[in-house]
This record gives structure tokens, C-alpha cells and sequence, in this order.
């Protein structure tokens, strides 16, 4: 069957291929008249290929997109991303890329969800190191619908399973936290270690925080997430946090800051970055214990609540852990008040 002036061709090539069939359209004409054809892609069958080019001719494309492979993608996104991360967080994504070896060299329109979960499946089970691919291919499918490229994110669908592996909470010593307060003013983000030290949050309830949410005068934030308890509760200042919380209070202002705690170009901070970016280089300086993991910090918080008298119940309130003594979310001033004297019980 003839195909219409201007509308493509479709050749069958010569020779055992999986793919005989060539689709080709012509883009333009050189300065001597000849028409310059370039190729949509090979195909197991004729119907594939023409209906290959009835959608290329219902909905044009720029070709040399489409034909970008997946190891030709990651360049590209590497060369963008890799001078805006730490040198840990590079070899995270490193570790994972690795793990794409078997299709780097597909187009990058014709991965499927099927070519991710089989590499998820086949990658034991480290339940870290499978977030950390599927946060590495949401990065690289951002990037290809920033680029104009027509893909769905797979990487949405990929099933990583639950984490199973009970973790080892290890609260920080005293000792530990001395030694915070004693580099607080000479290394960047310590600060944000006692902050959640001396709140019992979650980093990324911390680095959730809006500065409209923060109550400098009156001594508290309202945040948190996860559970229904905990979703905007009142959390107190200890006074000793005070002048921590206002340093990154006044520079969020100053810079124009939608948030507590931001990065270098003062937009919320990921928790991905601040673990490897920050956490890990303060416990590697400060010479703590490597397995420390930023929920400890919370975990100590609660730990050093129940050596003091601070009321059960207040303890329960600043966590956001749910009691049946707790019927609504409606804070007194009385409230805040018993909040703020449960936290001072530390030191």
C-alpha cells in the first residue's frame, strides 16, 4: 500500500532483524534540493510501524528527543544536578545508576514500569537502597518533562515494598550534646541537631516549618505530620533553643524565606539532602557514632522527658502522640504555658 505524498515511508530492511521495519520522515531539504529523512525507529512488524507514524502524524515530535537513551538522559540530568549536591549525595545516585546498566542504552521514551520494578526486584533486600533509586528516577523523569520529553512517570508506580527492618533507636548522651553546644556557633546546621534535640520533632516536620508558623514571642511553633495527633500541635521553645530558632527566623526574613530551616537558595530543605549533606558530615566531625540517624534525635528527646517531673501527658502533647485524655486540637494560653514548663524540665 502506497503511502500519501508527505507522510512518511516505512522500508523493510535486509537481513535476519528483530526490527525490519524503518520508519523515516523527511524534515526538510539541503541546498541542493535533496530531502533530508531522518528516523522514527524500528519495528517488529509493518502495523506497528505505520501506526508508529499515524501517531508522529497526528502529534509531531521533535525525533532526536525521542531517540535520547536512558544513558544519554542521565548525562544530561548528571551534568545539571551533580555541581548543586554534596559528594555523598552523588555517590548515593552513583550506587543506584549502577544498578541501570542493562537498559542505559534503550531510548528513554520506551522505558516502561516493568524495566524499573524488575530492577527493584532484583536488588535484594535493602529497603534504603530502593527508595534511594526510585527518588533517582523521579529526579531523571522531572527532568525529561522539563526537557519537553512526552513520558509518564513510571517512577511513581515503582513498588519498593515496606520498610520491615526494624531500626535500633540510639538516643544522643549528654556528653554528645554538650559537645553540640559547644561547636553551635562554629559549624553550619549543628543548631538544627539541638533544635530537634530539644523538640522531639521529626527532621521533616522541622524542615516542614513555615516562618508564619513560628511564635517567637510567645515561645512555640505550630507544625508536625504523620499521625492525626500530631498534625498542627503546639510545639514550645526550650529557652535555650530561643536564639537558635531566632538566628534562622531573622536570615529566612532577611532572604525572603518561605521557611524555618531552607538550603543554599533558600527554599525548603529536602530531607535527602540534609542527611547527606549535613547530618552525616556533623557526626563524621564531631566524632560520634556512625549509626547515629536523625530519629534519634527525637528518641533522645523523649528518653531525657522521662527522667524529669514533666507532666506525662505535656510529653505526650509535644510529641503529638495520641492519649484519650486529648479531645481536641484547642490550646489554651494555660495550655501553652504547661507546655513551655514540661520542656524546661532539661537541661
Amino acid at each position: 500500500m502506497k503511502l500519501p505524498n508527505k507522510y512518511g515511508i516505512i522500508e523493510k530492511l535486509s537481513g535476519n532483524r528483530r526490527k525490519p521495519y524503518r520508519v523515516r520522515k523527511t524534515v526538510g531539504w539541503d541546498e541542493n534540493g535533496k530531502q533530508i529523512r531522518k528516523t522514527l525507529g524500528y519495528y517488529e512488524t509493518r502495523t506497528k510501524a505505520l501506526q508508529e507514524l499515524a501517531l508522529f502524524n497526528e502529534k509531531p515530535y521533535d525525533i532526536d528527543i525521542k531517540k535520547i537513551t536512558v544513558d544519554e538522559l542521565h548525562k544530561k540530568w548528571q551534568d545539571e544536578k551533580y555541581p548543586k549536591i554534596a559528594y555523598k549525595t552523588q555517590q548515593v545516585y552513583n550506587m543506584c545508576w549502577n544498578y541501570c546498566q542493562d537498559i542505559k542504552d534503550e531510548a528513554f521514551v520506551d522505558i516502561r514500569l516493568q524495566h524499573l520494578q524488575n530492577i527493584v526486584d532484583g536488588m535484594g533486600s535493602k529497603w534504603s537502597a530502593k527508595k534511594a533509586f526510585k527518588i533517582l528516577w523521579h529526579q531523571m523523569y522531572d527532568f525529561a518533562l522539563k526537557n519537553d520529553m512526552d513520558v509518564r512517570k513510571y517512577s511513581e508506580y515503582i513498588d519498593i515494598g515496606k520498610k520491615t527492618t526494624k531500626l535500633e533507636r540510639i538516643p544522643f548522651e549528654e556528653d554528645e550534646i554538650d559537645k553540640m553546644w559547644e561547636n553551635v556557633d562554629r559549624m553550619d546546621f549543628i543548631d538544627t541537631m539541638l533544635i530537634l534535640i530539644y523538640t522531639g520533632m521529626r527532621v521533616g516536620e522541622l524542615l516542614d516549618i513555615k516562618i508564619e508558623n513560628v511564635h517567637l514571642e510567645d515561645k512555640y511553633m505550630v507544625g508536625g505530620s504523620k499521625t492525626e495527633a500530631g498534625k498542627d500541635r503546639i510545639i514550645p521553645f526550650h529557652e535555650r533553643i530561643i536564639p537558635l530558632i531566632k538566628r534562622w527566623y531573622d536570615k529566612a526574613i532577611e532572604v525572603g524565606s518561605e521557611y524555618l530551616i531552607f538550603n543554599y537558595e533558600y527554599k525548603q530543605m529536602k530531607y535527602w539532602n540534609y542527611y547527606h549533606e549535613k547530618w552525616e558530615k556533623i557526626i563524621e566531625q564531631l566524632e560520634f557514632n556512625k549509626e547515629h540517624k536523625p530519629h534519634d534525635t527525637r528518641h533522645t528527646f523523649s528518653t531525657r522527658m522521662d527522667r524529669t517531673p514533666a507532666n506525662k501527658l505535656c510529653t505526650k502533647r509535644i510529641l503529638g502522640h495520641a492519649s484519650k485524655d486529648i479531645t481536641d486540637k484547642v490550646y489554651t494560653h494555660k495550655d501553652i504555658e504547661d507546655l513551655l514548663e514540661a520542656v524546661n524540665y532539661l537541661r
